[in-house]
């Protein structure tokens, strides 16, 4: 996939709209509203894995985005705010921002920097020996953790495969209704999560 164009948002501006990214199912309330936002350069084994596998594709998806970002002066680990990037055959940008880590506190007492947004990122960064800038978000609403527990074990339990067989569990999840937990981050940013193909200049 062709990176036409790249446009760079500072700091300010990222923290700005995250303050207002809504719930997916109660899109009034802004979950990091109050929440102490910052940029931060993070050690890979210090954050903590929400989900149990990672793709090969999505690895190989993320690491091209990381070659065409570079072509433009753009590095992903250190975007410094956000970027939007324009594809060839798309007429809506993609926003590509840092890894969302949020702390969250279990009820053994035990502190966790849980990537809420970005493990294949992460993953790259791990792979490649970088210390990622992350977005760390502390002080999130008690009542309103993120939808899965950290992976016990962290990296160390986490499987990189071609596909999930059915039956695979991904996630723990924290509630029944644990869609009531997800961040909207389109309600604040264009596309996140959206194409990642095989970019290029």
């Amino acid at each position: 996939m062709k990176i036409l164009k790249v446009e760079k948002h500072s700091k300010e501006a990222l923290v700005e709209k995250l303050r207002r990214v809504s719930m997916l199912t109660h899109p009034e309330t802004c979950i990091y509203k109050e929440s102490t936002i910052s940029l931060e350069k993070i050690r890979t084994e210090f954050l903590s894995p929400p989900q149990s596998y990672i793709l090969t594709s999505e690895l190989q998806k993320v690491r091209n985005l990381r070659w065409g970002l570079k072509d433009f002066g753009v590095e992903l680990f250190c975007l410094e705010g956000y970027v939007s990037i324009y594809l060839e055959g798309s007429d809506e940008p993609v926003d590509v921002l840092p890894p969302i880590v949020e702390e969250s506190v279990e009820e053994d007492g035990s502190v966790h920097f849980v990537i809420c947004d970005g493990m294949h990122r992460v993953s790259l960064a791990r792979m490649e020996c970088v210390i990622p800038q992350v977005v760390f978000i502390r002080g999130i609403p008690g009542k309103l953790p993120y939808y899965a527990y950290p992976v016990p074990g962290g990296w160390e339990s986490v499987v990189t495969r071609e596909d999930l067989p059915e039956g695979f569990i991904k996630k723990w999840h924290r509630i029944k209704e644990y869609k009531t937990l997800y961040r909207n981050f389109n309600s604040a940013f264009i596309n996140v999560g959206g194409p990642r193909g095989r970019f290029v200049k």
